[in-house]
C-alpha cells in the first residue's frame, strides 16, 4: 500500500479538514518511531494529534486515564486504578446513561496490548490494523458508500458510545462501521457538532480508495442532474399552475 498516495487521495476525494488516521497494534514499537510526548486524558485524544500530523507510539500506562478506553483496548489497569473503571462504570449507570447489560457487548480487543502506532495514513510508518475517517455527514456518506462498493462488510446499525468501540469493532469483523461519536470524544478530540467517523480495515486501505475516486465523481455527476431535474420537475409544476 502506497500509504502516502493513499491518504493523500481521501484527503481531497472527501475535501476534509482532517486527515485520515491510521491505527496499528503491535508487540513493540517500530524502529525509529518516538513515544508520545505528553500523555492524554483518553486514548481518542491520540486521534486528533495524528491528525494533526503527529507520529508516535503509546504504551499501555498511556491509556490508564480513561478507564472505559482502556476496557475497549482490552487494557487491564493496575491494582491501584482497578476502582476507576468501577466508578466510571457506576455513574454511567447512575446517570441511565448506560445499561448494565450492554457492557458484555461493547466490543474490546483480545490480544495482548503491547503497543499502538498513531500516525496520518499519509505518513504511518506501518500497515496500519484500521483508519479512522473524521468528517461531516456529507464526507462520510461519500465515505460509506465507497465502502460497500468496494466490497467491505457493514459492521451494523451506527456506532455510538464509547466511540473507541469501533477500533476493536473494525478488527475483530474486519468491516466498515460509522460512528457518531460519544460527549467524551467530542470533548477529547475537538469534534463538531456535524461531525463523525468512519473506520476501515487497514488491509482494504487500496480498494477503498479506488472506489472512492469512483464514488466521488458519480457524486459530482449526480448532483448537477438532480439539481436540474428539480428546476425542471418545479418549472413544469409552475406552468401547470
Amino acid at each position: 500500500m502506497d500509504s502516502l498516495a493513499q491518504g493523500t487521495k481521501i484527503r481531497d476525494l472527501l475535501g476534509s479538514t482532517s486527515a485520515a488516521v491510521a491505527v496499528t497494534f503491535a508487540p513493540e514499537a517500530p524502529h525509529g518511531v518516538p513515544h508520545v510526548s505528553q500523555t492524554a486524558a483518553a486514548g481518542c485524544a491520540y486521534w486528533k494529534a495524528a491528525a494533526d500530523g503527529a507520529t508516535f507510539y503509546t504504551t499501555a500506562s498511556d491509556h490508564y486515564n480513561c478507564a472505559i478506553g482502556a476496557m475497549t483496548h482490552g487494557i487491564p489497569l493496575p491494582p491501584e486504578r482497578e476502582d476507576e473503571l468501577t466508578s466510571v462504570v457506576g455513574t454511567l449507570l447512575d446517570l441511565d446513561y448506560l445499561r448494565k447489560e450492554e457492557l458484555p457487548d461493547i466490543p474490546h480487543l483480545e490480544q495482548q496490548f503491547g503497543v499502538a502506532v498513531y500516525a496520518p495514513l499519509a505518513a504511518t510508518p506501518c500497515e496500519p490494523d484500521v483508519v479512522i475517517i473524521r468528517g461531516n455527514a456529507k464526507q462520510i456518506m461519500l465515505a460509506w458508500e465507497a465502502a460497500l462498493a468496494a466490497g467491505l462488510p457493514p459492521g451494523g446499525a451506527t456506532m455510538g458510545r464509547p466511540a473507541c468501540s469501533m477500533i476493536p469493532a473494525t478488527i475483530q469483523n474486519g468491516s466498515v462501521w460509522t460512528s457518531l461519536g460519544c460527549i467524551g470524544n467530542r470533548v477529547y478530540t475537538g469534534l463538531q457538532d456535524d461531525e463523525l467517523y468512519l473506520t476501515i480495515p487497514g488491509n482494504r486501505v487500496d480498494a477503498f480508495v479506488a472506489k472512492l475516486e469512483v464514488v466521488a465523481n458519480a457524486n459530482q455527476v449526480l448532483t448537477g442532474y438532480h439539481r436540474d431535474h428539480a428546476q425542471t420537475v418545479h418549472a413544469g409544476a409552475t406552468t401547470a399552475s
